[in-house]
């Protein structure tokens, strides 16, 4: 009798540290996975052997995940959400001549961010300059999902974050799906160094011409950007409304780059039969680098998908971005 009772608890410590050691090494092959799945939804991957982490010789490191958030951009839509806290703005020509932005996030995080709407292809190739992003949209043509779900991101739709996501009140939908960006990234803003857009800021370069106000016009949509020498911003106007948050503030973007780039027709179109254009953020070309109140002539270039994007003057100059948020605009060469 005194010998079963002795030999019952080294079984039980035997199987203890047997399922201990079972779970660490699930936890090893499985990363941050959660009922079978990693955090995007995907099965599981093998850890990679340490030389395959180790970056190939003239790629860039392994960075922390910015969040990019579509975002409505009709009038319906406006005032925007969390729009100034955004480090870097895209503005892309979408169906019917209207526009749709992309807001990039990095160093901060607002409660809410919105109205949030759906992905589009050009989106994949503009966000493979960053390591392994978040993208958040509202859903995305049927055709397209399977590109979305092989890209090198983090898709965090409803489908895939519920949670995430709530309808405000006021407005009719679509134009009320809103995102509390704690929920797709519980590990907060990664920090400057996730920006790996190629943007160099420091002094401006010298020349240049002074600008007072730039319009930027699509088939059904407007910019403004006007300099205000109080604030040494850019102050924004969309179809000729001074732009505004949702809590009275104006994004002011310290720098903006008018991007001229080839804008063609996609193999999608929307539900109303209207082509999806496709802006091609691979080449180069012309480019306006707005600062200062000042207009600087520039040529960007971005050789590879995986890369970001370089400007220079005739003399291959780098130029240089103010330090704040930067709104870059394409438009059509």
């Amino acid at each position: 009798m005194d010998r079963r009772r002795h030999e019952a608890p080294t079984r039980r410590t035997v199987l203890t540290a047997a399922l201990a050691a079972a779970a660490a090494a699930a936890s090893v092959t499985a990363g941050c996975t959660r009922h079978g799945t990693t955090d995007d939804g995907r099965a599981p991957q093998a850890t990679p052997a340490p030389s395959e982490s180790t970056p190939a010789p003239g790629k860039r490191p392994a960075t922390g995940s910015v969040l990019a958030v579509k975002i409505d951009n009709v009038a319906a839509a406006r005032p925007q959400t969390g729009l100034d806290s955004a480090d870097v703005v895209y503005v892309e020509q979408v169906e019917g001549g209207l526009s749709r932005l992309m807001a990039v996030y990095a160093t901060r995080l607002p409660e809410a961010i919105g109205p949030v709407r759906s992905a589009r292809e050009s989106d994949l190739e503009l966000l493979r300059q960053f390591t392994r992003p978040t993208l958040a949209f509202s859903g995305a043509q049927k055709k397209l999902l399977p590109l979305i779900g092989r890209a090198p991101l983090r898709p965090k739709s409803p489908a895939e974050a519920s949670g995430a996501y709530y309808r405000g009140s006021g407005r009719p939908a679509p134009h009320n799906l809103y995102l509390r960006p704690a929920r797709v990234m519980p590990d907060g803003a990664p920090g400057r160094a996730a920006l790996t857009t190629g943007f160099r800021h420091g002094a401006a370069p010298a020349g240049g011409t002074v600008t007072a106000s730039r319009t930027v016009r699509y088939p059904a949509a407007r910019f403004t950007f006007t300099w205000s020498g109080d604030r040494s911003r850019w102050l924004v106007s969309m179809d000729g409304t001074p732009v505004r948050t949702t809590a009275g503030d104006r994004p002011a973007p310290a720098t903006v780059v008018v991007q001229h780039v080839r804008v063609r027709p996609s193999e999608y179109h929307d539900v109303l039969g209207n082509n999806t254009p496709f802006t091609e953020t691979v080449g180069s070309g012309r480019a306006e680098v707005l600062r200062d109140g000042r207009s600087f002539e520039a040529t960007w270039s971005r050789p590879e998908a995986g890369g970001g994007t370089t400007f220079t003057t005739a003399d291959g100059s780098p130029v240089n971005f103010a330090d704040g948020q930067v709104w870059v605009v394409f438009l059509k060469a």
